[in-house]
């Protein structure tokens, strides 16, 4: 019977390392929502960190965090570090290219809880009297996690995030 069990166990672990080979080396998580504002109004609300509280959904998530800001909080160099509940971790952000109105790339580290180095990048494109808002986060993915990506679908965890950031962003612009 144990040998059984054991051959069975083996099996699965073999399994979840078959499927975790399979990951790809770098994941993408993309959402995009269209705003009834310039721009130039857009692009505020994202390339100053002291307004992310506005409209980033992890503020939501732990109203007792504990944020820290750099000298510089808003355009190329501006940095931002936050340390909260387990839902939404400790890391720190640094904006390393804004290009006005149209785009914002930022060097995104988490720490807690887990160590994850990403980039993100927001687009900014006008059509019309809309602003159309690209959010966009990828990083690599390191053996360990790829084996955390066969249970857990990552797109689908901070895509949800990230469209609730999205609505909220949309929300504050359009006022």
């Amino acid at each position: 019977m144990l040998t059984a069990i054991a051959i069975v166990v083996a099996l699965l672990i073999t399994g979840v390392l078959i499927a975790a080979a399979t990951k790809p080396d770098i994941f993408r998580v993309e959402r995009a929502v269209s705003i009834q504002a310039s721009p130039d109004r857009v692009f505020a609300l994202i390339n100053d960190f002291n307004r992310w509280a506005g409209w980033s959904p992890w503020a939501h998530k732990d109203p007792a965090m504990k944020s820290t800001f750099g000298t510089i909080t808003s355009g190329k160099g501006a940095t931002y570090a936050w340390d909260g509940n387990k839902d939404v971790g400790q890391g720190s952000m640094e904006i390393t290219d804004a290009v006005p109105p149209s785009q914002i790339s930022i060097k995104l580290d988490f720490l807690k809880p887990f160590e994850a180095h990403n980039t993100v990048t927001f687009t900014l494109q006008r059509q019309g009297g809309t602003t159309n808002v690209k959010w966009t986060m990828a990083g690599p993915v390191p053996w360990f996690a790829k084996i955390i990506h066969v249970f857990i679908n990552m797109d689908r965890m901070v895509g949800r995030d990230f469209e609730a950031g999205l609505a909220s962003l949309k929300s504050l612009a359009e006022k």
